[in-house]
C-alpha cells in the first residue's frame, strides 16, 4: 500500500496568510475614502494595469533567467567545463553584491530607459540563485547512481535528463522560488528608469505623502510575492520525484 506524501506546513499556511491579508486589505480599499490623487493610482481600471505590468515585468525577466541559469548551471558541472565554475559564480555574484537601483541606473547609461533596461538590470540581479542551485543540485547526485545509469547503457545526455535533473529537481527548484520572490520585490524599483510598476505607487506615496498609496503598494507587492512563492512551493512539491526529499 502506498504512503501518501506527508503535505509540509508552508502549503497550506502560507495560502491562509495571503487570503487573510488580501481580504484584510480589499475590505480597508473598499471602506477607505481616497482622494482625487489617490483615486488616479488606486481607481480599479489603473491598478489592474500597474499590477498588470508589474506581473509582466517579472514574468519576463523570470523566463529569461531561468532559459540563461539553468542551461549553464548543468554546463558548469560537466567535467570540460567544470574548471569555469568559479568564474561563473563570482560573474553572477556581481549582480548580487551590487546595490538594486545602482545597477538599473548604470543600465540607463547604456541602454536607456523603460522595460527592456528594466528587465535586463532584473535579470542579471537573479540569475545567481538559480545557477548556484542548480550547480549544487547537480553535483549532490550520488556519483555510484551516475555511474550504474551509464553501466546499464544509458548515454551521458539520457543519464543527465533521466537521472541526473529529476534528482536535483528540489534545489534546483527552490532556487527559482528564491529568483522569483527576489524580481517581485526588485521589480518595484524599476519605476526609477521609466517601467510602469508597483514601485509607482510607493514613491509616489512617499513623494507626494500619501500613505494610503504608499501602504497599497506595499500590500500589493507583498501579497504577489507570497503568492509567487507559494505557487511555486506547489510546482516543487509535484516535481519533485517521489522518495526524493
Amino acid at each position: 500500500m502506498n504512503r501518501l506524501r506527508r503535505v509540509p506546513i508552508d502549503v497550506w499556511f502560507e495560502p491562509i496568510v495571503i487570503l487573510v491579508i488580501g481580504i484584510g486589505y480589499v475590505v480597508w480599499y473598499q471602506s477607505t475614502t481616497f482622494t482625487d490623487t489617490e483615486l488616479a493610482a488606486l481607481g480599479w481600471a489603473n491598478l489592474q494595469t500597474t499590477i498588470f505590468e508589474h506581473i509582466k515585468l517579472t514574468v519576463f525577466a523570470a523566463l529569461i533567467v531561468i532559459g540563461i541559469a539553468i542551461p549553464a548551471g548543468v554546463a558548469l558541472t560537466r567535467p570540460a567545463l567544470r574548471w569555469l565554475n568559479p568564474i561563473a559564480v563570482n560573474v553572477a555574484n556581481i549582480g548580487q553584491a551590487a546595490p538594486a537601483v545602482g545597477l538599473l541606473v548604470l543600465f540607463t547609461f547604456w541602454l536607456g530607459t523603460g522595460f527592456g533596461t528594466a528587465v535586463i538590470g532584473l535579470v542579471v540581479y537573479a540569475v545567481l540563485p538559480i545557477l548556484q542551485n542548480t550547480i549544487v543540485g547537480l553535483r549532490q547526485v550520488d556519483q555510484r547512481t551516475i555511474e550504474a545509469s551509464r553501466g546499464i547503457g544509458f548515454s551521458g545526455i539520457r543519464t543527465l535528463l533521466q537521472v541526473e535533473l529529476p534528482l536535483a529537481v528540489p534545489v534546483i527548484l527552490n532556487g527559482v522560488r528564491t529568483a522569483l520572490v527576489i524580481l517581485v520585490g526588485t521589480a518595484t524599483l524599476s519605476t526609477f528608469i521609466g517601467a510602469t510598476s508597483l514601485g509607482t505607487l510607493i514613491t509616489t506615496g512617499v513623494t507626494l505623502f500619501l500613505p494610503k498609496m504608499l501602504v497599497s503598494g506595499a500590500i500589493i507587492v507583498g501579497l504577489l510575492a507570497m503568492t509567487i512563492d507559494w505557487l511555486g512551493r506547489l510546482f516543487e512539491l509535484a516535481a519533485t520525484p517521489r522518495g526524493v526529499t
